[in-house]
């Protein structure tokens, strides 16, 4: 895989993991256990995604997010208990997807991959927030499988494709910035509203 393609993957993979961190760390492994991801020999990195240990542990807590995910509220407790975790887990993907023993880079995938998964973690618990007050109990169920079946083909994609996870890096981060910044319209519209007063 050349620079590009690792980049765009890396890119990918961190703004997943912000909505979806175990099934990225899963998905990885098992594309690296199988070898659907061919990464250069100093990635050795990328050999602990593939670990058994790893990969069942991934494994459980993709299942659990699954499920967590699904119900209201305790997906906002699950969501705010991640925020301190999937941006670590992202910045971990994409260092351990970009390791050309070059310290910048490094520090530099490190960062921006936190800062991917802090950003796209923040545009789903804030739309799943917005959801969460809907009175009808099915939004939460639908929003929630709409974000698993979006994120595996997303994932799937930039796997198969160093192209697609190029475009897919851009596509998330633009729809990200664009959905935060229609919720805090939304949050200053409702904020200005005065109160009816009974």
């Amino acid at each position: 895989m050349g620079v590009l393609a690792l980049l765009g993957l890396a890119s990918s993979i961190s703004l997943l993991s912000g909505w979806r961190l175990y099934l990225c760390v899963f998905a990885t492994g098992l594309a690296m256990r199988f070898g659907w991801i061919v990464a250069p020999a100093h990635l050795t990195g990328l050999d602990a995604l593939a670990s058994p240990w790893v990969l069942a542990i991934a494994g459980v807590g993709m299942v659990a997010e699954f499920f967590a995910d699904k119900v209201a509220w305790l997906d906002s407790v699950w969501d705010a208990i991640h925020t301190l975790v999937r941006p670590v887990g992202g910045a971990l993907l994409a260092l351990a997807i970009i390791d050309p023993h070059d310290m910048r880079w490094q520090v530099a995938s490190l960062l921006l991959g936190g800062s991917a998964a802090l950003l796209s973690h923040g545009a789903k618990a804030s739309t799943r927030a917005v959801v969460n007050v809907s009175p009808e109990p099915f939004s939460n169920v639908i929003v929630s499988t709409g974000e698993d079946v979006v994120a595996t083909g997303l994932l799937a994609a930039a796997i198969a494709s160093p192209v697609a996870a190029v475009a897919i890096a851009i596509l998330l981060a633009t729809g990200a910035v664009a959905m935060l910044v229609l919720l805090r319209r939304l949050y200053r519209r409702m904020r200005r509203r005065p109160a009816h007063v009974q």
